[in-house]
């Protein structure tokens, strides 16, 4: 593993939580939203993560500023950012083909939205940020630069904890006693965790 190719991996894994999300993205724009979060403080709150998981990271990708938060190179470290990168998009994947047509970018509840209880959200009641936070820690060990390798870490953890009790609040509102229950045999973002 050399430098070049942990930010080719790295890249990979973004062009594949695109090319992922997509088409999902498509087909979620074509349903109803009967209510929104969206405002604000939800498009700061995304911005803050798109600036940590993408702004940074591309442009210390593309031109290698800022060279002075560089540190030294670990082959064994950027391998287990593969595993991590890779573990991250088949979150994704699990993730958008049990949602189908009930996710959404935002925190938003769609006509005909369904409480999705099976597959990969059996264990975990937020696989989809589980899979941001995987990303985030692979970011953190292919890009060995202190600002754009941590600032996936920073950038995703501000949008997590600034919105989700927010959504487990709507989810209760939507769902009522079933997501309480769902709530008490799950982990927020892994089994047993939170």
């Amino acid at each position: 593993m050399t430098p070049t190719l942990a930010k080719i991996v790295f890249v990979t894994l973004a062009v594949g939580w695109y090319l992922l999300r997509y088409e999902h993205a498509r087909r979620s724009r074509r349903e109803k939203i009967l209510r929104s979060a969206r405002g604000p403080r939800e498009t700061m709150l995304l911005l803050i993560s798109l600036t940590g998981l993408g702004i940074l990271p591309f442009t210390y990708v593309a031109t290698g500023i800022p060279r002075f938060a560089d540190y030294t190179f670990h082959p064994i470290q950027a391998w287990l950012g593969v595993v991590l990168a890779l573990a991250s998009l088949l979150m994704f994947h699990l993730t958008h083909r049990a949602l189908g047509r009930n996710w959404s970018v935002s925190l938003d509840v769609r006509e005909g939205h369904q409480l999705i209880t099976d597959g990969i959200y059996r264990r975990i009641r937020h696989p989809m940020y589980s899979a941001f936070w995987l990303w985030a820690s692979a970011q953190a060990l292919l890009l060995p630069n202190w600002v754009a390798g941590f600032s996936g870490l920073v950038g995703f953890g501000v949008l997590f904890f600034g919105r989700v009790a927010r959504e487990e609040r709507m989810m209760l509102e939507t769902f009522g006693e079933g997501y309480r229950a769902y709530m008490a045999r799950t982990g927020r973002i892994f089994p047993l965790v939170f």
